[in-house]
């Protein structure tokens, strides 16, 4: 029952995140390794908050000695893109992190990355399911933890300062320090409070933390920063006269965002505000990468700049190969994640958020005066999303409606259809819709994108009422 998703392999506590399972992952992927030669080879292993995290990643290294591999253990919970950073910047060939991301706090999972600190592949992650499937789960080979760390086949390291050092590297340190910005940050009792809050901080602004200690539950809240769960942040950006407020998910790889007036702002203004920037003011050149469901008006900002959008299917790794087929300087998703040219090639939650107040002290403008910025010369189509629950049967049938019947409502002026991942209509006007299941939970997810909230909406009506949900 390991199959992985768009985000790695996340499943449910005691029903299917349990320790066998975690062992046969662990083993299918050192087999793997084995057979591609990198037999021997140090991994980068990390974990975050969640329920059994540390204890998990102990059972994954406790496998990975049992095959012979070493583990460098980052020993304290840390960020996703902490471990990306070591996998990329020390060589390896694979590195895993255990985190379920913005998952409800009853799933746990496993992230595997490749060379480069990439997400792993579809090529990879079928391989790994396919070791798996070869497993005696009865032959797993393993080592206690103690005893493999006293055998040196584990080292313990905490490497947070050199990640910090590389985003501090990449910023203007000096601009954010004569701006003197106050900063509320909400890590969403997840683990980006350290990193994050060392780095603005060392920029010499003013950092508020809530909701920072340690809770598996995450405050009983989904740890995934959206208009719902940021109502805490956006009061207190308010009582407080913040000049940003800023929130990660569980893991640190997605970016949530206030403006100075409290409002919630959406991660695909937030994708083209950081791609405007980054063109505009520090007069880089180069496309930009989003995924099927993410804002159009992306397309056009590049157009206007002169450069090009590519459009790629959900999953980062689909943004992440497109961005290094390219050069691309931004890559991002209408899920908060994002990736820019120069640092890992995944999604970062802590180096998006340093970016970001860097664009405040640079153009001395606000979240929402650059914003109008942007609107004014290339226009602000309005942008809708809904997500239905599904059970496996239910899955079933209307996979089998989409994409074997290929079933579609009486939409008018469709342009052209693609159903490469989900089933996206592109409409003559600029408009479109994406029906697609989720890759990481049991949704069928529809977003859309009109000239009018009204049309928008009723894009997403037509499929409703087909599918009868």
């Amino acid at each position: 029952m390991i199959k992985f998703g768009t985000g790695g392999w996340r499943a449910v506590i005691a029903e299917d995140f349990t320790k066998d399972n975690l062992q046969l992952l662990t083993a299918g992927l050192c087999r793997l390794m084995e057979k591609e030669g990198h037999g021997g080879e140090e991994l980068c292993v990390g974990y975050d908050r969640r329920f059994l995290s540390k204890e998990s990643a102990h059972w994954v290294a406790e496998v990975l000695a049992g095959y012979g591999f070493r583990t460098l253990m980052v020993n304290r919970s840390s960020p996703t893109p902490l471990i990306m950073y070591v996998v990329k910047t020390k060589g390896l060939s694979y590195g895993m992190m255990v985190t379920a991301s913005h998952n409800p706090a009853i799933y746990n999972g496993v992230k595997v990355f490749t060379a480069g600190g990439r997400d792993a592949d579809l090529t990879v992650t079928a391989k790994i399911e396919a070791e798996i499937a070869a497993l005696d789960p009865a032959q797993i080979l393993s080592i206690p933890y103690e005893a493999a760390l006293e055998q040196g086949l584990i080292r313990e390291d905490n490497p947070a300062n050199d990640y910090i050092d590389s985003i501090l590297a990449l910023i203007d340190e000096e601009a954010i320090k004569k701006a003197r910005l106050r900063i509320a940050l909400d890590p969403m009792y997840g683990v980006s409070q350290t990193c994050l809050r060392t780095i603005l901080m060392t920029c010499r602004c003013d950092v508020e933390v809530i909701h920072d200690r340690h809770d598996t539950l995450f405050g009983g809240k989904l740890p995934a920063p959206n208009a719902a769960t940021l109502i805490p942040l956006s009061n207190f950006v308010l009582d407080s006269h913040c000049d940003l407020g800023v929130a990660t998910d569980g893991d640190a790889d997605r970016l949530g965002v206030i403006d100075e007036q409290g409002g919630f702002i959406h991660p695909n203004k937030l994708l083209v505000l950081l791609y405007y920037y980054l063109v505009k003011y520090r007069g880089w050149q180069g496309p930009c990468v989003r995924n099927n469901s993410t804002t159009h008006l992306l397309d056009r900002v590049a157009e206007g700049l002169g450069q090009r959008s590519y459009e790629v299917p959900v999953g980062f790794k689909y943004i992440s190969a497109k961005m290094t087929e390219t050069d691309a300087i931004i890559g991002g998703e209408s899920s908060g994640g994002m990736a820019v040219r120069g640092h890992i090639s995944g999604k970062d939650g802590i180096y998006a958020a340093a970016l970001l107040t860097e664009m405040l002290a640079v153009t001395g403008k606000s979240i929402s005066a650059l914003y109008r910025e942007i609107t004014e010369q290339y226009g602000e189509p309005f942008y809708r999303e809904a997500d239905f629950r599904m059970t496996p049967e239910r899955k079933t049938r209307l996979q089998q409606l989409l994409f074997e019947e290929e079933l579609l409502p009486a939409f008018e002026g469709v342009q052209r259809v693609n159903r490469e991942d989900g089933v996206k209509c592109y409409f003559g006007d600029g408009s479109w819709v994406i029906c697609r299941f989720s890759g990481t939970e049991p949704l069928l997810r529809m977003a859309a994108e009109a000239e009018t909230g009204e049309k928008a909406e009723s894009l997403i009506e037509k499929w409703r009422e087909l599918l009868s949900l």
